[in-house]
C-alpha cells in the first residue's frame, strides 16, 4: 500500500488533471483562434489518461487496504462570517472505484468523439465541455464533505444540460435542454436542503463527521432517526431528478437530442449513475432510517416496471436505451433500498460499462438488426414476450396502449411542472427588462427587437405616422 501522502497527490492529480486541461484549451480558445482538431483532442485526452492511470493506482491501493478512509485536505476554498469552505477529498473503496469508471468512461466517449465529431464545427466545444464534465465527476465521487459535492453535482448538470442543446441551432435540442435544466434545478433543491441539514444536524458536512470515519459502507450513522430520514429523503430527492427516477424521467429519453458519445457518457454511464452513487455514499444515513430505505426501494421498483413497459413499444434504438436504463438504475436502488451496497456498487459499474458500449454503438444499429434478420435466414425471429402468453389479451392491448403513452406521465409533467416554470420564467424575464429599461432609460426590447413599454418607444410610434404621411404627400407632389 502506498504512503497516505502519495495516495493524496494521485487522487488531486486525477481530479486537476482535466481540470488544467479545461483551463489551457479555453483560455486558447477565448485569447487566439481554435486549434487543430488533433491539438484539442490530443490534450484532453491525454489529462483523461493521466486521470485514469492515477486513480488505477489508488484503486489498487484501497483494494489491498479494504478499511481505508483517507481524507485529503488541499485547504480552504474560501472563510465567510467564521465559515471555511474546505477542499477535502476522500480515498475509500467506493470513490476509488468510481473514479476508475469515470475517467475511463470519459476516455473511451472521448476517443471516439475524434472520429464522430471529424470536422463538426463544434468540435472543440464538445471536447472543452467533456474535461469540464470530467472534472465535475471526478470531484462528486472523489469528495469528502457534501459542500464540495454540490460543486462537482451542478458542474456536472451544467454540461449535461449544455450537452444536449449541442446541436443547438435545431429548436427540439433547446427544448429537450431546457425539460432537463428545469428537472435538474426542482431536484437539484433537495441536495441544497440537504447539505444545509447536514451543518444543522452534525455542524459540519465532511463525510467522516457525518456518517462516521469507518470504511464504506460503514455502520449507522450516529444521528436522530428523525434527523437521518430528512436528510435521506432531501438526498434521495436530488438522486431521483439526476437519475431520471419515477414520475422525474421523462427527460431521459429528450435528452438523447444531444451528440450519441455525450448520450453515451452521461445517459448511459456517468451522469445517470451520479444519484446512485448519491445514495450509496448516504448509505450509513440509510442504515439509521428504515422509511427512507423503504422510500428508495419502492421508487426504484416503479421505476423499473415503468422504464421496462414503456422501453418495449419504443420506435427508436436511443430511446429504448434510455428507457432500458431507466429501468436498470431503478434495480439498482431496489438493492440499496434493501441494503446490498456492494451489489450495487458492482451494478453500477457493469451496467455503466454496457450502456456505454451500446450507446455508441447506436449509429449501427440498423446494420445489427439486419445482421441478425439475415442469421436467421428469412425464418421468424423467436417471439421473447412472456406478458402476451400469460396475460388476458385485453389487459396486454391496455398496457401496450398506456405504454405508447407512456402512462401520461410526462402530460402531466409537462401541465403542472414544465408549463408553471415557462410561465414564471417568462413572467420574471419580462419583469427584468421593465426594471432595466426604467433604471437605464433606455427603450424597452422584446426578445424579438422590438421597442415596447418606454418613452422613446412612444415617441417613435408616435412620430410613424406623421412621417409616412409626409412621405405619402411627397409623393402625391412628386406625381402631380
Amino acid at each position: 500500500m502506498l504512503p497516505d501522502l502519495v495516495l493524496g497527490k494521485l487522487t488531486a492529480l486525477a481530479v486537476l488533471s482535466p481540470a488544467a486541461a479545461f483551463a489551457a484549451l479555453g483560455a486558447f480558445l477565448l485569447l487566439l483562434r481554435t486549434p487543430s482538431e488533433r491539438v484539442v483532442s490530443g490534450v484532453v485526452l491525454s489529462s483523461l489518461s493521466i486521470s485514469l492511470a492515477a486513480s488505477l493506482v489508488v484503486w489498487g491501493s484501497s483494494v489491498l487496504s479494504p478499511y481505508a478512509f483517507l481524507p485529503v485536505e488541499l485547504g480552504h476554498w474560501f472563510e465567510a462570517s467564521g465559515y471555511a469552505f474546505d477542499v477535502v477529498l476522500l480515498v475509500d473503496r467506493l470513490s476509488a472505484t468510481m473514479m476508475v469508471l469515470v475517467s475511463l468512461i470519459a476516455l473511451v466517449a472521448g476517443r471516439f468523439s475524434v472520429a464522430y465529431l471529424h470536422r463538426e464545427a463544434g468540435f472543440a466545444r464538445f471536447f472543452l465541455l467533456l474535461a469540464l464534465s470530467s472534472v465535475g465527476m471526478l470531484a462528486l465521487v472523489s469528495a469528502g464533505s457534501l459542500d464540495l459535492l454540490f460543486v462537482g453535482w451542478e458542474l456536472v448538470g451544467v454540461t449535461s444540460v449544455l450537452l444536449v442543446a449541442f446541436f443547438h441551432e435545431r429548436a427540439a435540442p433547446a427544448r429537450a435542454a431546457l425539460r432537463v435544466y428545469i428537472t435538474y434545478r426542482l431536484c437539484d433543491v433537495g441536495l441544497l436542503v440537504g447539505v444545509v441539514l447536514t451543518h444543522e444536524i452534525a455542524g459540519s458536512s465532511r463525510f467522516g463527521e457525518v456518517f462516521g470515519g469507518a470504511a464504506w459502507p460503514g455502520p449507522a450513522a450516529a444521528i436522530s432517526a428523525s434527523g437521518a430520514t430528512a436528510l435521506a429523503l432531501c438526498l434521495f430527492l436530488a438522486a431521483m431528478g439526476k437519475s431520471a427516477q419515477f414520475p422525474l424521467g421523462s427527460w431521459l429519453p429528450r435528452a438523447m437530442e444531444g451528440p450519441t458519445p455525450s448520450s453515451a457518457l452521461f445517459y448511459g454511464a456517468i451522469s445517470i449513475h451520479a444519484g446512485v452513487y448519491l445514495m450509496l455514499r448516504a448509505a450509513p444515513v440509510l442504515e439509521r432510517s428504515p422509511a427512507a430505505s423503504a422510500a428508495v426501494a419502492v421508487v426504484g421498483a416503479l421505476t423499473a416496471v415503468h422504464g421496462t413497459l414503456v422501453g418495449r413499444v419504443q420506435a427508436d434504438v436511443k430511446s429504448a436505451l434510455a428507457y432500458a436504463t431507466m429501468s436498470q438504475v431503478g434495480i439498482i436502488f431496489v438493492e440499496i433500498g434493501l441494503g446490498y451496497y456492494r451489489l450495487a456498487l458492482l451494478h453500477l459499474f457493469a451496467h455503466a460499462c454496457l450502456r456505454c458500449l451500446q450507446m455508441l454503438r447506436a449509429p449501427s444499429a440498423l446494420r445489427d438488426a439486419q445482421e441478425i434478420r439475415a442469421a436467421h435466414a428469412g425464418d421468424p425471429l423467436p417471439h421473447l414476450g412472456i406478458a402476451s402468453r400469460l396475460l388476458p389479451a385485453p389487459l396486454v392491448r391496455r398496457v401496450y396502449w398506456l405504454a405508447l403513452e407512456r402512462f401520461h406521465v410526462e402530460a402531466l409533467q409537462q401541465r403542472f411542472i414544465a408549463a408553471p416554470c415557462m410561465r414564471l420564467g417568462q413572467a420574471f424575464d419580462r419583469l427584468e427588462r421593465r426594471w432595466v429599461a426604467a433604471l437605464s432609460g433606455v427603450a424597452e426590447r422584446e426578445p424579438g427587437g422590438a421597442v415596447a413599454g418606454s418613452a422613446r418607444g412612444e415617441r417613435a410610434g408616435a412620430a410613424a405616422p406623421a412621417a409616412v404621411t409626409a412621405s405619402a404627400a411627397g409623393a402625391k407632389g412628386a406625381r402631380s
